[in-house]
């Protein structure tokens, strides 16, 4: 029993491993560029973008604290791009 016991919790504990098969890098002149990174670079000026527009509609008065909007802009903009191009 304590052997099946012990089995059981190696193979729960070794499960979120199986995540590390693949390193999220994509080849950039011959050097492995972060994915992340990448995806950090393209969501920060969309999020420039999303500011330009509430400004511009005059809206952007009626967000939450811009010190926590615009930084979690840039979070979803960076996990949507990485979804859509590389998950």
């Amino acid at each position: 029993m304590q052997r099946t016991l012990s089995i059981s919790a190696l193979v729960v504990m070794s499960l979120p491993l199986a995540g590390c098969g693949h390193a999220p890098n994509i080849d950039v002149l011959g050097s492995f560029f972060p994915v992340w990174m990448l995806c950090v670079a393209i969501a920060i000026p969309l999020a420039f973008a999303v500011r330009v527009g509430l400004i511009r509609s005059k809206l952007e008065s009626e967000v939450g604290p811009l010190a926590l909007f615009y930084p979690f802009t840039v979070i979803l903009f960076s996990s949507l791009l990485w979804l859509i191009f590389f998950g």
